[in-house]
């Protein structure tokens, strides 16, 4: 080690600066917290500001006291209500509140419900208890059990996917017709037959925010029951719109109020606008969750109901869940939603203004905005060309091709937070007009344009460009 590596030289150095971390082997010896701190945040130091990512749903701001609420919970394991009742409590107070908020039935009871990690884990034990009920009722009538199926649009989450691959369940997509980017009801109740456990509605697609009309789809699966005795079900995949809707349009029937809709999952770390770690998972009544889904334990000092995928976490979320409810209400959580909207609003008229591209989302959807360019052959760019421009002022604007069946079509999203404001869109608006500028000069004059570049010390420097190009530059590093 040189001179300024040694503690006791007068200049000496921090570790940090002389020592990487080796990711290849376990550490052997223990480093100093400043060490350890500084080597943590070095990693993390070109992340993308979440403030300016506007690919995600997932909540980016909340306020100070919150913040401290939730902290003093950080050690708290959630699962032990035997040393901290008030955990349960908090869960149980947010179960009733979002009962009230989605229509349950409580007549013969409490609403019936439980947070989850996030709304794939509410997802995913909805769809459990949808196959349960269904297995339940076959066997009880002595009939085959082996080939459940549940229907569902092609631009679904990836979490159904991931149900029917984890817990063996055939998938029956239906694809959108042309020129819609969501399944029609039609074709959803088509698809049916005396196998499927239930049907998917969202509210909320990822792809364009788009709403399911779920009042439409419930009425005709209510006709297909009582046609042929199936007893099918509406799952409500309402991840980000089941915090939309109910302030935004609260007319809009698409939850408990249906006679068809069983369960419904929701995000509380999206527009339930808690951090990263909350989701909900409701149901109709105590009846559609089968008692074969709830597990009951007692080796933490009392005898323990769950019913849910993990275990132990932190109680942080659940409290902060609780905060939100308490401190916003349905007044506030109206006026957040329609702040989104409006800055939503404000971005749609400030794109339509350049002429170039043309919105797909709906204003009677999620606050966001889904848009393309407009077709044009001699354009020397693409979405994806814009939306790593954009990167250069640290906009995160995802570009994708929307789902099957629409997969040929580029697409750009913005995602209207709270915390992105009239004045953040101003400032993209203007950034998107710079980029415009710059790509129309350079893809036009030079015919390419190197879009993508990494750098790895002592490793090689690979640099490509946009897909279709035809130019690939590589460059050997040498150290």
């Amino acid at each position: 080690m040189s001179a300024l590596g040694d503690p006791t030289h007068a200049l000496a150095l921090p570790q940090f600066l002389w020592t990487p971390i080796n990711a290849e082997t376990f550490p052997q010896t223990p480093v100093t917290p400043r060490v350890a701190k500084s080597q943590i945040e070095g990693l993390r130091a070109l992340d993308a500001s979440p403030k300016l990512n506007l690919a995600s749903f997932v909540t980016t701001f909340m306020e100070p006291e919150c913040v401290d609420v939730m902290n003093q919970a950080i050690d708290v394991n959630y699962i032990d209500t035997e040393e901290y009742p008030s955990t349960e409590k908090i869960k149980d107070m947010c179960v009733s509140m979002l009962g009230d908020l989605w229509h349950a039935d409580t007549r013969n009871g409490k609403a019936v419900g439980t947070d989850t990690v996030g709304s794939s884990e509410g997802a995913l034990l909805g769809a459990l208890a949808l196959k349960r009920r269904w297995q339940d009722r076959r066997s009880a009538e002595g009939r085959d059990i082996s080939k459940p199926n549940i229907v569902m649009g092609t631009e679904a989450h990836v979490v159904w996917e991931k149900f029917t691959n984890y817990f063996e369940v055939e998938a029956k997509w239906v694809p959108n017709r042309p020129g819609k980017y969501m399944a029609d009801n039609d074709d959803l109740v088509a698809a049916c037959d005396e196998n499927t456990i239930g049907v998917v509605a969202i509210l909320g697609t990822t792809y364009t925010g788009a709403f399911y009309d779920v009042e439409g789809l419930d009425k005709l699966i209510d006709n297909k029951n009582k046609q042929t005795g199936w007893g099918l079900s509406i799952h409500v995949d309402a991840a980000s719109g089941g915090f939309v809707a109910p302030f935004a349009l609260p007319e809009l029937k698409w939850d408990f109020r249906l006679k068809t809709v069983a369960s419904v999952n929701a995000s509380g770390h999206k527009y339930g606008l808690v951090y990263p770690g909350i989701g909900w998972v409701m149901w109709r009544s105590r009846e559609h969750l089968p008692e074969s889904l709830v597990f009951h334990d007692s080796y933490l000092g009392k005898d323990q109901v769950t019913v849910t995928l993990n275990f132990s976490k932190s109680a942080m979320n659940v409290v902060g869940q609780l905060y939100q409810f308490v401190r916003m209400g349905f007044e506030g959580y109206r006026e957040v939603i329609r702040q989104m909207q409006h800055t939503t609003q404000q971005l749609s008229k400030g794109l339509e203004k350049f002429g170039i591209f043309e919105i797909i989302s709906s204003d009677k959807g999620l606050p966001l905005v889904t848009f393309h360019l407009k077709d044009d052959e001699t354009r020397p760019y693409d979405e994806f060309h814009l939306a790593d421009r954009l990167r250069e002022n640290g906009w995160v604007v995802p570009a994708y091709r929307l789902a099957q069946d629409n997969d040929e079509r580029k697409v750009l999203r913005v995602v209207c937070r709270w915390d992105f404001s009239p004045t953040l869109a101003a400032e993209l608006l203007a950034n998107m007009q710079e980029a415009l500028d710059w790509l129309q000069v350079r893809q036009g004059h030079e015919g390419f344009l190197l879009t993508h570049y990494s750098v790895y010390l002592h490793t090689t420097l690979f640099i490509s460009t946009h897909q279709g190009t035809g130019v690939h530059l590589q460059i050997v590093g040498t150290e």
